[in-house]
């Protein structure tokens, strides 16, 4: 079986994994959501380095919710293993976008021990904020901290969503080469956002609150509905640079 192949299987078994074993987590957590958008709530992402790729994953997608900002972090993560950092950023953050207590923070690590990630949980729930970890908890209970408080990320969640992956995250053995290759972080970390945002959606419609989505800016109508919700958004979500 050729490489890809074996990506394919095992990428599709993990992904079934996945939703089975965070399903009733991710229940929780979109009610959590749910309630928070209901009140005029903002759901904040933040991830370090390549998780910045799942921060903005559901952020300002056709069919997605439009209360979702993330927490972009300027140096493209190189800076993530030094103390303080990641405080400052979410500091800065919470001043630009008026962060609320009610509101809801999702931080992504697949380590879950480098300090920015850290560091932005421990400033949100300072600032009173529900805090929801999405990271591999197989790798980050293998690992040390990289913070000086010795913690990492899932010990700091209210609630923990697990990826699923290995340590060091890529999954397969290559024939003939010493190293793993094919790493599964974004991949089930994507389904998990994406599950998570039809809970918040479901959840949403039940208590009989229209959800406030995006909708095509390629279908008619489709800008101006769009326009109407960011005017309402406007000075609560990081807006495209």
């Amino acid at each position: 079986m050729s490489l890809s192949d074996t990506f394919f299987e095992t990428s599709n078994a993990l992904q079934a994994k996945v939703r089975r074993s965070n399903a009733e987590t991710l229940r929780t957590v979109g009610k959590l959501i749910a309630d928070s958008i209901a009140a005029d709530g903002v759901l904040h992402t933040f991830g370090s380095g390549h998780s910045q790729i799942l921060a903005a994953e559901i952020e300002r997608r056709a069919g997605g919710l439009v209360p979702v900002s993330s927490i972009i972090d300027p140096a493209d993560g190189w800076p993530e293993q030094i103390p303080g950092y990641g405080a400052r950023l979410f500091q800065r953050y919470a001043f630009q976008y008026a962060v609320q207590p009610a509101d809801v923070v999702i931080v992504i690590s697949n380590s879950g021990r480098n300090a920015s990630p850290i560091e932005v949980a421990m400033e949100a729930k300072a600032a009173g904020l529900h805090v929801v970890v999405l990271t591999s908890l197989e790798m980050s209970k293998a690992t040390t901290s990289r913070h000086p408080s010795g913690k990492k990320l899932y010990e700091l969640g209210d609630y923990v969503l697990d990826n699923g992956g290995e340590p060091g995250d890529a999954a397969l053995d290559a024939p003939g080469f010493a190293y793993k290759v094919g790493p599964t972080s974004t991949m089930s970390g994507a389904l998990l956002l994406n599950l998570l945002s039809m809970e918040i959606i479901e959840q949403l419609i039940a208590k009989g609150v229209t959800p406030p989505t995006y909708v095509s800016q390629n279908a008619d109508g489709g800008a101006e509905h769009n326009e109407t919700l960011a005017l309402k958004y406007r000075h609560r979500i990081r807006r495209p640079i």
